[in-house]
């Protein structure tokens, strides 16, 4: 089960923003990664195109998903969510500091 999903909020474990929390806007499962908005920029140079002047830009670098820990939206807590499954059989993600089950 996928404990990162996106729009999550997410706690950074490590690197220039360690301690921050951010919201999820792209997880990249292949190799392992979560885009966080507004964390981890990287200056890009980017080329002048037919709909855009040349210029650097500032974006979103993808973390490592160990890098990150999931935020619980009841108690605000980071943790590493446990896979529970419902009496009708699906599974879903659960809070274990609260116990509380995580909707996404």
């Amino acid at each position: 089960m996928n404990a990162i999903r996106k729009k999550d909020k997410v706690l950074i474990l490590a690197g220039k923003d360690r301690g921050k929390q951010g919201e999820v806007i792209e997880v990249l499962r292949d190799v392992e990664r979560v885009r966080v908005a507004k964390l981890n920029l990287v200056k890009r140079h980017n080329r002048a195109t037919q709909t855009e002047p040349a210029g650097i830009r500032e974006k979103e670098a993808p973390l490592h998903i160990s890098n990150v820990m999931l935020v619980c939206p009841k108690c605000a807590k980071a943790m590493r969510p446990k896979s529970d499954r419902l009496s009708d059989g699906t599974k879903v993600r659960v809070c274990r500091k609260c116990g509380e089950m995580i909707v996404s």
